[in-house]
């Protein structure tokens, strides 16, 4: 044999003592997938059935889908306790948190986490219960869950959900450039808020007449107009709204002539009032 292949069975032989060495050490071994779980008041938490812990709790598990229960120590008041199913991902740390209340509807919380994608951006996604509440970014509305982009800067950004009738949440968030970052929240409901009280028995009350005005949508040279979540060509894209068709106003911007309408059911947004006219009713 020559000396050449001599070398060449050498540095083989180093390399795969190499790799061996590597797969010993599990570098090559997939990497765990880490939950992180934070609840007001504390909680027993159960992953797939098994009570491992109270909160606070942190561990690292394989990567995929897990059932997570928390029951929490409800004292002398009785809570409702939470349960759902979480995928975690592989090298990628879930954030749970959940303040409890007596019933499902009056508790809140949110679910956060990371999944790599394809490009390069910094994606993010907002899901709801309920669903289509508003959406704003770093004060700015953005749209109705769910709600996504992929526009935002990496860093940190505050995201806030609202909805009538419950009380509104601000997150802070991380975005990472490759990654997108799920948001999942849930609001509850606004018990300050008060039933209209109904007229005493044998009175009928006289309702006062509120005069709707409508938006007649104009013609437009792409057969469309864009419904924008604030009043400037620069503002997000929400929606299109045809020409011909009649919507609610809802409100006027006094700087611009652009007109805020109800474009779908319990839905606003900003259309230009070059393409839009105001209806007085008779």
């Amino acid at each position: 044999m020559s000396k050449f292949w001599k070398i060449v069975l050498i540095l083989l032989g180093f390399g795969f003592l190499a790799l061996a060495a590597l797969f010993a050490l599990g570098y090559f071994k997939p990497k765990k997938a880490g939950i992180r779980i934070t609840s007001v008041p504390a909680a027993v938490v159960f992953i797939n059935g098994n009570q491992v812990g109270k909160t606070p709790y942190e561990a690292t598990f394989g990567a995929g889908e897990v059932g997570l229960k928390l029951m929490p120590d409800a004292g002398d008041k009785p809570l409702a306790n939470f349960e759902t199913r979480v995928l975690l991902s592989s090298g990628i740390q879930t954030v749970i948190s959940r303040n409890f209340a007596e019933t499902e509807a009056l508790s809140f919380g949110e679910i956060v986490s990371f999944e790599r994608t394809p490009g390069i951006e910094a994606a993010l996604a907002v899901v709801s219960d309920p669903d289509s509440v508003q959406i704003a970014i770093d004060g700015t509305p953005r749209g109705f869950a769910p709600y996504k982009t992929s526009t935002l800067t990496v860093g940190q950004h505050q995201i806030g959900v609202s909805a009538p009738g419950y009380v509104e949440q601000t997150l802070t968030v991380n975005t990472r450039a490759g990654y997108k970052l799920t948001v999942v929240v849930k609001l509850a409901v606004n018990s300050a808020v008060q039933p209209t009280p109904s007229a005493a028995p044998g009175v009928s009350p006289t309702p006062t007449p509120v005069a709707k005005l409508q938006v007649l949508i104009l013609q437009t040279p792409n057969g469309f107009l864009r419904v924008r979540v604030g009043p400037s060509t620069n503002a997000e894209e929400i929606g299109r709204v045809e020409p011909g068709k009649k919507y609610l106003l809802v409100e006027k911007d006094s700087q611009t002539d652009w007109l805020k309408i109800e474009y779908l059911t319990g839905q606003t947004g900003w259309v230009s009032g070059e393409y839009a006219q105001i209806e007085t009713p008779p």
